[in-house]
Order: structure tokens, then C-alpha cells, then sequence
């Protein structure tokens, strides 16, 4: 299992259902997860994943609830982790980032999510899951793919970093205003994270040398460190694992994003 890609195809993921070592995790909802759902699948509460401190959103849950989360999903430390949702993979995204945080070495995400294997026409569950044995996993986060916004602060200017805005051009720009305070950090580059997209309605990613093409070419190269965040930190987690996907190795994200920066009263805004 440890030539597991981890961008993963439908067809790649069917023929490895049955290893021991793989753990399949659906993030959509309660509800779409009794419809259908990848056999032996395990449901994870998303609302688990992230915590809040109005008005701040998106933020990292206590490292001992995400532990007894992942152990309750029978996912040990050797599990090879495969994360997937119904709608458009950010929630699998920020489920993995999450894993990345926590030191997790083994996890893929499943291409274009649960849209993609039933277009693949490959068989679904439905009703409750599996029958899972909760195991003990103790979780430590670490700081090293992470910033808050003091990072963020004593790095700007620095041209060895490069912070990714992957808002709508109209969040970047301040025209959609969605905290107290609306622009973007000064000096971000902004690449909409869905321009990773095939697009049309379409949630694969495009074709590795086009992503390589669309963030090298806005500046977003791999002998920086980037800083990727959002609004919460789903969209930006998605950019993540498509970065990390490419070879990228010095990856930060900002839990909060621009839910904590745009409604801090004295933080630089462009």
C-alpha cells in the first residue's frame, strides 16, 4: 500500500476495497451517507473536524476530540486513509489536511469524490455502515503545516514566501464582503480553487502538467513556503492536497483563514 497515490482514481480505490490496511471515510452527511455510499465506508461527522470561536470559523478541534474521532472510525496510525464527500471534495480535503497536521502519513483522496465512482458506474452501499472497533489513536498536532495570524504577520514581504488567496476574485478584491473587513493579505496571490477543477460539473482535478502550469505560472512555486487559506479553510485545504499532490513539500494552511484575518481589527488588508 505504500505506492498509494494520493490523488486516487474510482477504479484504483475498487480494487483495493478489501485490504486490510485501507480505510475508506465518507464526509457527506448522515442523511446522503444511508443513501449511498462507497462499500465499507465509514460516515465521520464533519462538524467533528473543525471548531468555531465566533466569529472566527474553521479552526482545528482539540487534538484529544479529533484522536477519539479517528479512533472511533477504527483509523490507527498505519491505516491508509481514503477521504471522499458527495459535493466537491473540500470537506474530504480539510479532513486530510487535518490527518497531515496530525502527523498522519498514509492518506489519499478520492478523485472527483463520490460523483466520480458512480460515474464510473461502480457499485454503492446504503443504510448504516459497517460495523467498526474502536481503537486508540492519540493525536498530537504539529505546527509545522499550519500558521496563525501572527506567522502570517512577520513573514509578509518575505520572498521566500508565497501566500495563496484561493477565494473568488471578488472575495480577493473586497467586492464580496464576508467578514467585517474585506480585501485580502497584502502581497497574496490569488488562484481560485476551483481552477484545479476539469470543470462543467466535472470534480476531477485537471491533469497534473496543467495544475503545474496554473500555480507555477501565477508564481506559486515549490522552492517557497506557501501559506494557502480561504474564507475556513475548506477550499484552501482542497488547493493543499493538490499542491502536496505535485510535489510541493513546504505547505502551511491557516485555520480560520479569512474568518479570523478580515475580523481582526488591526491586521494589514490590501
Amino acid at each position: 500500500m505504500t505506492a498509494t497515490p494520493l490523488i486516487l482514481q474510482p477504479a484504483e480505490l475498487a480494487q483495493q476495497l478489501d485490504a486490510e490496511d485501507i480505510v475508506v471515510v465518507d464526509l457527506s452527511g448522515a442523511a446522503a451517507y444511508a443513501r449511498q455510499h462507497i462499500p465499507g465506508a465509514v460516515n465521520v461527522d464533519f462538524a467533528r473536524v473543525t471548531a468555531s470561536r465566533s466569529p472566527v470559523m474553521g479552526l482545528l478541534p482539540p487534538a484529544e476530540d479529533f484522536g477519539r474521532l479517528l479512533s472511533g472510525a477504527g483509523i490507527n496510525p498505519l491505516s491508509h486513509v481514503v477521504a471522499y464527500d458527495g459535493e466537491n471534495g473540500l470537506k474530504a480535503s480539510r479532513f486530510l489536511w487535518t490527518l497531515d497536521v496530525a502527523g498522519h502519513a498514509r492518506f489519499s483522496l478520492l478523485n472527483g469524490g463520490l460523483q466520480a465512482w458512480l460515474n464510473a458506474q461502480l457499485p454503492v452501499e446504503s443504510g448504516p455502515g459497517p460495523a467498526v472497533e474502536p481503537g486508540a489513536y492519540t493525536v498530537g498536532f504539529r505546527p509545522e503545516h499550519q500558521a496563525d495570524r501572527e506567522y502570517i504577520r512577520s513573514h509578509l514581504g518575505d520572498p521566500s514566501v508565497a501566500v495563496l488567496d484561493v477565494r473568488t476574485a471578488g472575495e480577493y478584491s473586497g467586492a464580496d464582503k464576508r467578514a467585517q473587513r474585506a480585501g485580502h493579505i497584502p502581497g497574496a496571490i490569488n488562484v481560485d480553487w476551483s481552477n484545479a477543477l476539469v470543470g462543467g460539473g466535472d470534480l476531477r482535478l485537471r491533469p497534473a502538467a496543467e495544475l503545474q502550469t496554473l500555480y507555477s505560472g501565477a508564481g506559486i512555486t515549490p522552492d517557497k513556503e506557501i501559506i494557502l487559506h480561504c474564507q475556513t479553510h475548506q477550499r484552501s485545504a482542497h488547493s493543499y492536497i493538490v499542491l502536496k499532490s505535485l510535489g510541493y513539500t513546504r505547505l502551511r494552511g491557516y485555520p480560520g483563514s479569512w474568518s479570523d484575518w478580515g475580523n481582526s481589527p488591526d491586521t494589514p488588508i490590501e
